[in-house]
């Protein structure tokens, strides 16, 4: 069973930066992925950015690239998200999710509905 737990929300001003950690366990294979998504109150989810662990490729979605960073590190087996200049609008809770089954016609940023696990989230709040 894949166990993910985040951690690294909290509260920042707007033009800030905040680091998020998934601590990542339990996959009995290499071909996954992992990557956040995100959903402010009243709103529907939103991808944010995903990397696979077969070929480190990195995929962000429009609103934060150039400003969020993943990266992985498999020694620790924690991904992490970097996010610089932080917006009032990027206020949300905050999720990592795995997905191990990707269908192989799937390209790019991983979708929210396309992870089987997911974590409990952390709260990021940008004030402005």
């Amino acid at each position: 069973e894949v166990h993910l737990v985040e951690s690294g929300g909290g509260l920042v001003q707007a033009g800030g930066s905040l680091r998020l950690s998934c601590a990542a366990s339990g996959f009995t294979a290499d071909d996954y992925a992992i990557g956040w998504f995100r959903q402010a109150p009243g709103k529907s989810r939103e991808d944010i950015s995903s990397i696979s662990n077969s070929d480190g490729s990195t995929h962000y979605a429009d609103p934060v690239r150039g400003r969020f960073t993943i990266s992985s590190d498999n020694a620790k087996n924690t991904v992490y998200l970097q996010m610089n200049s932080l917006k009032p609008e990027d206020t949300a809770v905050y999720y990592c999710g795995a997905v191990t089954d990707r269908s192989p016609e799937r390209r790019g940023l991983v979708a929210w509905y396309e992870y089987n696990y997911s974590g409990q989230g952390t709260q990021v709040t940008v004030s402005s």
